[in-house]
């Protein structure tokens, strides 16, 4: 008997295949990004997004991000007030996020840190950027209608669906702090150099979501974890498709590994991590496999940018550990201040 677990595996396996067939098929502007946003909305629990309202959705998003360029003349004329802006927009996405419970806040997380750093490097950027996301989400709606009507859910399931309390003010608070902290120095270290940083301005975003969801003990093995699997799936994804480069060898690929991390993604093979571990490897194998793809084109050293690329992701996972350990440490010490002081 095939689980509603299963069925999520299916969908997921089956929707981003369609949607590498879609972006690299027509040859779209950075289809690894339009791969990414569709992933994005495949993993949102509950029932799909219909293809109109996806498109609706993307063009309401792609009119947002063109307003990021607002940010590049104060990023330039008054960097720091941006930058304490910046800070503000990020802590009131991700505390929204957490009291809400909605995946999709991670799309704009990656939108409201990626478009002023692409604006600051070209004014153009913005708009191909802004047109991506859109496109992906987009994209996402779409097939994720298609794998739903593969693979439907039983009639009720949705409502059977148990969803967790949000957690109270003070704790979304915190919890958004810590990712707020954990994305802003690279922002701030992306407007330096933006071309190379844009690939981790969006696994930043991703690390300070899930910064949110770990505890002290296990942030390391999550975060630092979660991407070196991102970086080995990729390694075997890559190898796979070496052996072959076509479009149909990179969607069967990518549909296999979609299927290895999404039955623990959805808990139909348990393991120790949580599902986000395995959600962060797949965004990361992603994030590095599309660049990966686009210097092998371009007849650029693949291996060592992409080594380049991992040991960046590597540094970030770790000083995303650091944080969380570090305030996690502050606010248990400060804690027991307030607590000797009023006892």
């Amino acid at each position: 008997m095939i689980t509603p677990a299963d069925k999520a595996v299916l969908r997921l396996a089956v929707g981003l295949g369609l949607a590498v067939l879609v972006a690299y098929g027509f040859a779209l502007q950075m289809p690894h990004v339009v791969c990414l946003m569709a992933m994005i909305v495949l993993c949102k629990p509950g029932p799909p997004i219909p293809p109109v309202k996806a498109a609706a959705l993307a063009l309401l998003l792609a009119g947002l991000l063109v307003t990021g360029v607002l940010m590049v003349p104060l990023l330039e004329n008054y960097a720091l007030a941006a930058v304490l802006l910046t800070g503000a927009i990020l802590y009131a996405l991700f505390f929204f996020g957490i009291r809400t419970g909605n995946p999709l806040t991670m799309l704009l997380v990656v939108a409201f840190t990626l478009i002023p750093v692409a604006g600051v490097a070209e004014q153009a950027l913005v708009t191909v950027i802004s047109v991506t996301i859109a496109v992906g989400i987009a994209v996402g709606g779409l097939v994720g209608s298609l794998s739903h009507t593969f693979f439907p859910d039983a009639p009720g399931a949705a409502a059977k669906a148990v969803r967790a309390p949000p957690p109270s003010r003070e704790t979304a608070g915190w919890i958004a702090l810590r990712g707020m902290i954990v994305v802003m120095p690279v922002f701030v270290l992306a407007l330096t150099d933006p071309s190379f940083y844009l690939a981790a301005i969006i696994k930043t975003a991703a690390l300070g979501q899930q910064a949110g969801s770990t505890d002290t003990r296990s942030a390391g093995r999550e975060l630092v974890g979660s991407t070196l699997m991102g970086a080995a799936m990729a390694l075997v994804v890559w190898c796979g498709l070496s052996l072959w480069p076509c479009l149909w060898m990179l969607l069967l690929w990518m549909m296999a590994a979609a299927l290895w991390a999404g039955a623990r993604l959805f808990r139909v093979r348990r393991t120790a991590f949580p599902p986000v571990f395995w959600n962060n490897a797949l965004m990361t194998m992603l994030i590095l496999l599309g660049p990966a793809i686009e210097d092998s084109a371009g007849g650029t050293g693949v291996l060592g940018a992409s080594a380049v690329r991992v040991c960046l992701f590597v540094g970030v996972a770790c000083y995303a550990w650091a944080t969380v350990w570090l305030l996690e440490r502050w606010r248990s010490s400060r804690s027991k201040t307030l607590l000797f002081h009023n006892g």
